[in-house]
Formats: structure tokens, C-alpha cells, sequence
């Protein structure tokens, strides 16, 4: 987890061409409001408050770059998902978050964070459906899996896999992995680190 304790917010961009320079390596996170992203962030990074937390859904209406070192960051993506955001707000994301999954050259990963009590709502199908095409490799963080029993985290756990093997990584012939996660209870990241890292450092 070394490496991503480095990360430091960069900027904040709410249009594509006010992103950063297409360079080296970024993963991004995306993931429904209040499923549990900004904490994700914070937990894997060993930060308190690198990303905003709230309990207000819809918070995160940036893109936020964090920084890691010269040519690696973190791309924290606007929540999706909350009603209330007003629809220009909406609007805008709806064009802006596809063109920049699509078409961002040094996007080499994707996390979609959903609460594991509702996987794979229709608006995470349509970010797989964005992405998956570029064949870069997607992980899902199921998180809040404290919030269930072993038994049904892990049946949960085994239906994400099975449905997103059959819509996306056969479809597409990308790599799409899935794990159970918890910020509270600090479960999963070992294995959520370990994965980020084989995406910014594949030559080791």
C-alpha cells in the first residue's frame, strides 16, 4: 500500500478539456452515489480525507485527479445515480463521463464501487458498457459486505461473477474481476491493493 499513500489531490475538472495532460498511468474510480467510493479511496490509500466523504449522497460532482508520482493517479469520477442532482448537472455527466472512459489514452483501469446490497444497477451496467469495449481490465469492489451475513456475501459475490463473466468479459475479451470490500471492517484490501498496483506497475 506504499504506493498509493502517496497519492495528493491535483485538481479538480469539470469539462474534458480542462483534464490533465494524457499521460501515464490512471485508474479511475466510478461507482453509484453513497456506494461507498470516496471511502474506498480513502482506505486504500490509508488517508483520512483524500476523498470527500459525506452522508449526502451525490457529493462528488468533479473529477478529481490525486496524484501518486510523475506518471501515475487516481482519477476519482463524479458520483452517479442521485436523484436530486439537478438534471443539467446530469446532463452533463452523461455526456462527459463516457467520452472520458472512451477516449482517455492513459486510463489503463476501471473500479466500479457498488454496495453489495444493490449490485449492478443500471447505471453500473452502463459504465461496464462504456468501458468494457477498450478491453482494459475492470475490478469491482462490492462494499458495505459487513452489512450481510458470510453466507450472502459470498453467494452475492459469485452471481456479480458469473453475470459480469458472461455480459462483458466473454463478450469483450477483457479482464473483469470482482471481490468483496469493506472500508469499516477493512476487509478486501490487501486484494484490491494488489490489483491497482499489477495496473500501475506492470513490469513488476
Amino acid at each position: 500500500m506504499a504506493l498509493l499513500q502517496n497519492a495528493k489531490f491535483v485538481i479538480s475538472a469539470n469539462h474534458f478539456n480542462e483534464l490533465p495532460e494524457d499521460g501515464g498511468y490512471e485508474i479511475a474510480f466510478a461507482g453509484r452515489s453513497n456506494a461507498g467510493k470516496s471511502s474506498a479511496i480513502n482506505t486504500l490509500s490509508n488517508q483520512n480525507r483524500l476523498a470527500y466523504v459525506s452522508k449526502q449522497p451525490g457529493r462528488t460532482q468533479l473529477i478529481n485527479f490525486f496524484k501518486i508520482d510523475d506518471d501515475k493517479s487516481l482519477v476519482d469520477l463524479p458520483g452517479y445515480g442521485y436523484a436530486k442532482v439537478p438534471s443539467a448537472i446530469r446532463d452533463h455527466w452523461q455526456k462527459t463521463l463516457p467520452r472520458y472512459l472512451q477516449e482517455r489514452e492513459s486510463l489503463v483501469g476501471l473500479i466500479i464501487v457498488m454496495d453489495i446490497r444493490r449490485p449492478l444497477t443500471e447505471l453500473d451496467i452502463r459504465m461496464l458498457d462504456w468501458f468494457a469495449p477498450r478491453q482494459k481490465p475492470i475490478h469491482i469492489l462490492l462494499t458495505k459486505s459487513d452489512k450481510l451475513s458470510r453466507e450472502k456475501s459470498l453467494r452475492t459475490l459469485s452471481d456479480v461473477q458469473s453475470e459480469t463473466k458472461e455480459q462483458w468479459s466473454d463478450l469483450y475479451q477483457t479482464e473483469c474481476t470482482v471481490q468483496l470490500f469493506s472500508s469499516l471492517k477493512k476487509k478486501g484490501v490487501e486484494e484490491a491493493d494488489s490489483k491497482i498496483q499489477s495496473w500501475l506497475l506492470p513490469n513488476k
